[in-house]
């Protein structure tokens, strides 16, 4: 077996899942093999054996074409000869909807690490890994994690800073403000979108503003106005060019986050910039849950106190995960 056919990444089809279990197998330092994941329409049921049967039939062809080595990449499956195949050591996958593929392959020999709850079958894995908010039980498997994982680390964050000396070269303090929307809505209220910009602006040298795929073009819109004239960068999600969000966390002296998205509040948290998370309360019991044990955990502060903030350090949950996988999984 090659070194990149020992460790498998599930990917699931959506992005914010896939980067969970991405972001862990970055920071193993070693090769890994990218398996990407089409859902068909038994995917919705929570299966409760370990199964294929979620995948669309291309999607299963390419999972076993994979345990073939890559020779047979474009060969129907019915026409490869009867090799043996050989089955990753190791499997990250993320996502409810990939936990039935991850036991299937725990039945082939392999070792399974698990990021958000499963569903079923909770204890047919070797490693889960649930954020506190989600109230994992504690079992000798699970590892409770502050947020979720990502693929903001150390060395992309650096990569990030160099890369835009434009925006390195702009008034401090530089405040990134990631802004979020309704996980279920017409997006986000340009009202409250506007407020937030507006108690910003009078502690920030220039504003580094993104949206994203839930804030919806009238709250967008609104921010664009609001910040004509004012020194940064507006990045408009779905926009032309490159995505500078990596570059905004790297040279941010503050963050002011959206509190209805897990991913944007661990993603800010890599930094050692202090993090004030914005926006109503979300209704959703695990977010009130997260943003409750950020602050009690220092790790962010509410945005009533922007942009007065205690010192804080760099929160680096994939890393940890990442360091207890080699230790039991991949050393020797």
């Amino acid at each position: 077996m090659s070194e990149e056919g020992r460790v498998w990444v599930l990917a699931d089809p959506r992005a914010g899942t896939a980067a969970q279990a991405l972001g862990v197998a970055e920071r193993l330092g070693r090769p890994f093999r990218v398996i990407p994941l089409e859902w068909g329409p038994l995917a919705r049921l929570p299966l409760p054996w370990p199964s294929l049967l979620g995948l669309t039939g291309a999607a299963r062809d390419g999972l076993r074409r994979a345990a073939l080595e890559g020779p047979w990449s474009g060969v129907p499956s019915f026409t490869i000869p009867r090799i043996v195949p050989e089955w990753p050591a190791l499997v990250i996958g993320a996502g409810r909807r990939s936990a039935p593929v991850s036991r299937w392959l725990r039945r082939r020999g392999a070792r399974t690490v698990h990021l958000m709850r499963p569903g079923a079958g909770a204890e047919d894995f070797d490693l889960l890994v649930i954020g506190r908010h989600d109230r994992p039980d504690r079992a000798p498997n699970v590892l409770p994690i502050l947020g979720a994982t990502h693929r903001i680390s150390p060395a992309v964050l650096a990569v990030a800073g160099e890369s835009r000396p434009d925006l390195a070269a702009l008034l401090r303090p530089r405040v990134a403000v990631l802004l979020g929307g309704a996980v279920r809505g017409e997006g986000m209220d340009p009202a409250e979108a506007v407020a937030i910009i507006d108690r910003v602006l009078p502690h920030a040298g220039s504003v580094l503003a993104t949206t994203s795929r839930r804030t919806g073009p009238a709250a967008a819109d609104a921010v664009a106005a609001r910040l004509f004239g004012v020194p940064g960068l507006l990045h408009r999600w779905g926009g032309e060019g490159p995505n500078p969000y990596a570059a905004f966390l790297a040279l941010a002296d503050a963050v002011v986050v959206t509190g209805d998205s897990v991913s944007m509040l661990s993603e800010a948290l890599a930094t050692s910039a202090p993090v004030f998370v914005a926006g109503a309360p979300p209704g959703a019991p695990r977010h009130l849950a997260l943003r409750e044990g950020l602050f009690a955990a220092g790790q962010a502060a509410p945005f009533e106190n922007f942009p007065h903030a205690p010192p804080r350090a760099p929160l680096d949950e994939s890393g940890r995960v990442a360091a207890l996988i080699q230790e039991r999984f991949l050393d020797g």
